[in-house]
């Protein structure tokens, strides 16, 4: 397995950026990910355990097209999704800290196909990379529309 993990001090209170990061989730998702060239929501109503997701992303010109459902929220503490026909799980954890919110951002690869394992290095490098950018990128993205909304 492995893990890459990130967190950042968002200058905003937590029930704003909870709300852009788990039940916003299909329309903000896309903004903070770049990656995903595709996201289309297979389940209706509101994100919450059980809705599920299919994505295409495109990682450092490798496509990769899933499908991850909630496996787990609580309100302004935690959002969980599993990878159903991969094995993956991003977890998006929130800290009250009154007029901020400590974002911290968990991806866990829960195991690696065999003709990638002498990469295993370079690919711990690529999940580091990414949670530190993606956390970035959700600082920036919630600051800026939460000042625009001031």
């Amino acid at each position: 397995m492995i893990t890459a993990k990130a967190d950042a001090l968002i200058f905003h209170e937590i029930e704003p950026v909870f709300r852009f990061v788990a039940l916003d989730f299909p329309k903000n998702y896309p903004r903070w990910s770049p990656e995903v060239s595709n996201l289309e929501p297979l389940t209706a109503g509101p994100v919450q355990p059980g809705y599920q997701a299919r994505q295409i992303r495109v990682d450092q010109g490798h496509k990769t097209d899933s499908i991850f459902e909630v496996s787990e929220m609580v309100v302004q503490r935690r959002v969980i999704f599993r990878g159903v026909n991969a094995p993956y799980v991003s977890t998006y954890e929130f800290e009250d800290l009154k007029a901020s919110t400590r974002l911290t951002f968990t991806f866990e690869l829960r195991e690696l196909e065999p003709r990638l394992r002498p990469f295993e290095k370079l690919i711990r490098i690529a999940l580091d990379d990414g949670a530190k950018r993606t956390v970035k990128r959700l600082k920036l993205l919630i600051e800026r529309e939460m000042l625009d909304d001031d």
